[in-house]
């Protein structure tokens, strides 16, 4: 190889949505497209992606976040749709609304069987982040950044399969900026 064209070289990196590929430009646009896909995604797509991003400090997420799932044939694709899952809400790093529905006339209120949660930087597959940690069940949701309004997610638990992915958009303006 000519070291003189080496800086120009860059690696075209595919993602597979099942009969679609895809070239990826960046992770970023790579989860955004993922998003609004109306394909099922594979979950190893999901997590090729999802362990590209880059990590987010806990000051991040302070807010309300608006909640969706990446349609992978998780179980827990159909549960969240069941409790009308609205999304999550950080106070502080401590006092964590983890599990936030639609009640009635659309009002964003706490799950109560979903308790509540705090913020730490864990290590998860290699990635130091934000994660969640419920108060009260074998979970943790690990964050990486998407874009200044969106943090794509993964649940980690003995609970349920592993895989689960899902994302949140932000409610209000930015608190904390990358």
């Amino acid at each position: 190889m000519n070291p003189a064209y080496s800086a120009e070289l860059t690696t075209c990196i595919y993602l597979d949505l099942g009969a679609t590929r895809l070239p990826m430009a960046s992770p970023e646009q790579a989860y955004l497209d993922m998003i609004q896909s109306s394909e099922k995604i594979s979950e190893d797509a999901a997590t090729e992606v999802f362990d590209r991003l880059r990590p987010i400090p806990p000051s991040f997420l302070m807010g309300e976040w608006e909640g969706g799932d990446l349609e992978t044939g998780h179980p827990l694709n159909k549960g969240m749709k069941t409790i009308k899952w609205a999304g999550k809400t950080f106070r502080t790093v401590d006092d964590v609304d983890p599990i936030v529905v639609y009640g009635e006339g659309r009002k964003r209120t706490l799950f109560k069987d979903g308790g509540h949660a705090r913020i730490r930087e864990v290590n998860f597959r290699g990635v130091t982040s934000a994660a969640m940690i419920y108060d009260s069940k074998p979970i943790i949701d690990h964050f990486r950044y998407v874009d200044e309004n969106t943090v794509a997610g993964m649940m980690d638990t003995k609970s349920w399969p592993p895989g689960y992915h899902f994302y949140l958009t932000r409610c209000r303006a930015p608190s904390a900026k990358m």
